[in-house]
């Protein structure tokens, strides 16, 4: 993988760090990174362990659980707000992620980490895939 191929595949990484609730795919990606739908998967993989589709939910995952501390929007409202089409799909993927259906997530206490700092916070709290957790990954909050 060329260094241009990096830069290319970050952009494309910091596109759907920012617009995570725009209607992205594989396709649209590629054409962002100037890349085949099949060479971008295959290098964005290559470069961040994880498909751009897994990536991309893992983001959005990850701002659904802070806008259901927050407790003003039902599941359906976070689901839609992350840019997810399919409530059943977003429960799924949350509670793979998570560990705990969206509903439960938003019923529980989260005043336990009000006095940890956001930038630990961000990090402790980070979704990951269940089977990460016992490879070095951030550990299910």
């Amino acid at each position: 993988m060329t260094l241009e191929d990096l830069v290319r595949l970050r952009r494309a990484r910091d596109l759907m760090d920012r617009d995570y609730a725009e209607p992205l795919d594989v396709p649209a990606l590629a054409r962002f990174a100037l890349m085949s739908p099949g060479h971008f998967s295959r290098s964005f993989r290559a470069a961040y362990g994880e498909t751009p589709y897994s990536y991309l939910m893992t983001r959005r995952i990850e701002r659904a659980k802070a806008l259901l501390r927050r407790g003003d929007l039902s599941v359906t409202e976070v689901c839609f707000a992350v840019g997810c089409t399919s409530l059943g799909s977003f429960s799924s993927r949350f509670t793979e992620l998570v560990g705990e259906n969206p509903s439960a997530y938003r019923a529980r206490r989260h005043d336990e980490g009000a006095a940890i700092p956001a930038c630990v916070a961000k990090l402790r709290t980070r979704p990951v895939r269940n089977g990460e957790a016992g490879r070095g990954g951030a550990p299910v909050a």
